[in-house]
C-alpha cells in the first residue's frame, strides 16, 4: 500500500470515514474478541478442541445455542507454515467442516454437502504461502488472513443407543499437522513471537478501536477491490500495522469520529430488514453469512449478522429461520397460552438428501429450556407422530399435553419464550423465495 495517508482535518469527512471503518472493522473485531477468549489466553492456537455432548440448559457461553450437533473447533495460526487435516469418512449422517477467515467469510467447507462423505486431507494456508500441492492432498484452501477458525459439526441422534460414543469416536478420527511436519521436513526456523494485543470491549468500542484494526489488517491480505477504501481510511490514522494514538488528533476530529462510530452502532444493532424479512411471526433470514464473492461490499449486512450471532453457516448449509411472535403477533408466553405449529403434508422444510429440521425452545435469556423430558429441540429425527394424511402438529406449551401426543411436544418455559427453526442441507425450494413456516397458533389456555 501507499505511503500512511495524512490525517483529515474537516469533522464531517472524519465522522463519514469513521462511521465506515468501524462497520467495515466490527466483524473483525468480534472476531478478534472470540479468538482472545478461545486461542490466544487458552494457549490452543493449532489443535483441535472436542466438545463430548449435545448443548442444553447448561450451555450459557453463546446465546441461542445448537441442540443438534456435537460440535469441535480449531483456532489456526498460520504465520509459520499451512496446516494439513485429515477428517474420516461420515457417511451415516450430517458433517460439516467450516473454515471461516479474519473477515469473517465461510472461505470453504468440507462435508456432506461441499465434498461429500468420504474421508478427506486438505490443507489450509495463509495468503502468502507459495508452493505446490503436497502428495495426498486433495484441496488446499486459501485464507486471506493468517488466524483461520475452523467449527465443526456432526449430528448425533440422542435416541439411538450408542450414537453420541460414534461421533466422539468420529472426532478422535481428525488429525492435524503442520506442513513440515506431513512432508517430514524440518519446521520454519524463525521464532513467533506473542503479537497479540491485549483485547479490550471498552477500547473496541471507542476510537481506539483502530489499534486493533490495524493490528488485524498487518495480519491479512487486503482484498484488491478493497485497497483503495483502506486508504481512505488512512485519513482517520488507519493503516496495516500502524500505530495509533488518539491524543495526537484534534479535539475537534476527535469528536467527530466518535459520533461517526455512534451512529454505525447504531445501524449495527437496529438492522431491521438488513438482515431478513418478516412473515407469519418468522424473521427469515437472507444470506448474512457467506464466502468473498457472496459477501462483497456488504459491509452493513457483516456488521449486523456479527451482532446478532458470529459463525453463522452459509445459506446452502443451514437456513434458520427465528420466531419471537405467534400468528397473532403476540409475545410467546407459556404462562399463558398453549399453541401449536401445523404444518400440511406440503409445508413441511424442504431438504435435500441426509438434510434435516429441527426446531428449538429458548427462553426469556435465549437459553434452552430445562423441562421433564431433557427434549430441547423438536424434529424429522424425533420420532414425530405425523397425521394420515402427511401433515404434522406439534404441540409448544409448559405442561404436557398428554402421553398419547408427548411425542410432537416441545416443552416451553412458564412465561416469555421464543423458537428457531434450523433447516440443514435445505432443498434449493426453501432458498428462493425463502421458505416460511407456518405461523404458530394459540391453541387455549394455558393449563387447559
Amino acid at each position: 500500500m501507499a505511503n500512511p495517508a495524512e490525517l483529515t482535518t474537516d469533522c464531517d469527512q472524519a465522522r463519514e470515514l469513521a462511521r465506515q471503518a468501524y462497520i467495515f472493522a466490527y466483524p473483525m473485531l468480534e472476531h478478534y474478541k472470540t479468538m482472545s477468549v478461545q486461542a490466544i489466553k487458552l494457549g490452543l492456537f493449532n489443535q483441535f478442541y472436542h466438545s463430548k455432548m449435545l448443548r442444553g440448559p447448561d450451555y450459557k457461553d453463546v446465546v441461542r445455542p445448537n441442540n443438534d450437533n456435537i460440535y469441535s473447533a480449531l483456532w489456526l495460526d498460520l504465520r509459520s507454515e499451512p496446516f494439513v487435516v485429515s477428517v474420516p469418512a461420515v457417511e451415516d449422517r450430517y458433517y460439516s467442516f467450516q473454515m471461516i477467515d479474519m473477515y469473517t467469510h465461510n472461505f470453504a467447507y468440507v462435508g456432506t454437502r461441499s465434498t461429500g462423505t468420504g474421508a478427506k486431507t486438505f490443507m489450509i494456508c495463509g495468503p502468502f504461502w507459495e508452493g505446490e500441492t503436497p502428495s495426498g492432498v486433495d484441496y488446499v484452501f486459501e485464507s486471506e488472513g493468517l488466524f483461520v477458525l475452523c467449527l465443526i459439526r456432526i449430528t448425533v441422534d440422542e435416541q439411538a443407543s450408542g450414537d453420541l460414543e460414534k461421533v466422539l469416536n468420529l472426532q478422535k478420527e481428525h488429525k492435524l499437522q503442520p506442513l513440515s511436519s506431513y512432508l517430514g521436513v524440518l519446521p520454519p526456523s524463525e521464532t513467533l513471537s506473542d503479537i497479540f494485543p491485549i483485547y479490550s470491549q471498552s477500547k473496541a468500542e471507542s476510537v481506539e478501536f483502530i489499534s486493533y484494526f490495524n493490528f488485524l489488517l498487518d495480519h491479512l491480505e487486503i482484498h484488491p477491490t478493497e485497497r483503495e477504501l483502506i486508504e481512505e481510511f488512512g485519513q482517520i490514522g488507519i493503516a496495516p500495522g500502524r500505530d495509533f494514538n488518539p491524543d495526537s488528533i484534534e479535539e475537534a476530529i476527535l469528536e467527530a469520529m466518535k459520533e461517526g462510530i455512534r451512529e454505525a452502532v447504531y445501524l449495527i444493532e437496529n438492522p431491521g430488514e438488513t438482515v431478513g424479512i418478516s412473515k407469519n411471526g418468522w424473521n427469515l433470514t437472507k444470506r448474512i453469512f457467506g464466502n468473498r464473492e457472496e459477501m462483497q461490499g456488504k459491509y452493513v449486512v457483516r456488521a449486523c449478522a456479527a451482532y446478532l450471532g458470529l459463525y453463522g453457516n452459509s445459506l446452502e448449509e443451514a437456513y434458520c429461520p427465528n420466531s419471537l411472535l405467534d400468528g397473532d403477533g403476540d409475545l410467546y408466553d407459556g404462562s399463558r397460552y398453549n399453541y401449536a405449529l401445523l404444518f400440511k403434508s406440503d409445508e413441511l422444510p424442504p431438504i435435500e438428501d441426509k438434510g434435516f429440521w429441527s426446531i428449538t425452545m429458548y427462553n426469556e435469556d435465549q437459553f434452552m429450556v430445562a423441562n421433564s423430558l431433557n427434549r430441547y429441540s423438536i424434529g424429522d429425527r424425533t420420532n414425530l407422530v405425523y397425521e394420515e394424511d402427511g401433515s404434522l402438529v406439534i404441540y409448544i406449551q409448559h405442561e404436557s399435553p398428554g402421553a398419547e401426543k408427548e411425542s410432537n411436544w416441545l416443552p416451553a418455559p412458564d412465561g416469555v419464550f421464543s423458537v428457531s427453526m434450523r433447516i440443514y442441507l435445505p432443498s434449493p425450494l426453501a432458498l428462493d423465495p425463502l421458505y416460511c413456516p407456518p405461523p404458530v397458533v394459540k391453541a387455549g389456555n394455558a393449563g387447559r
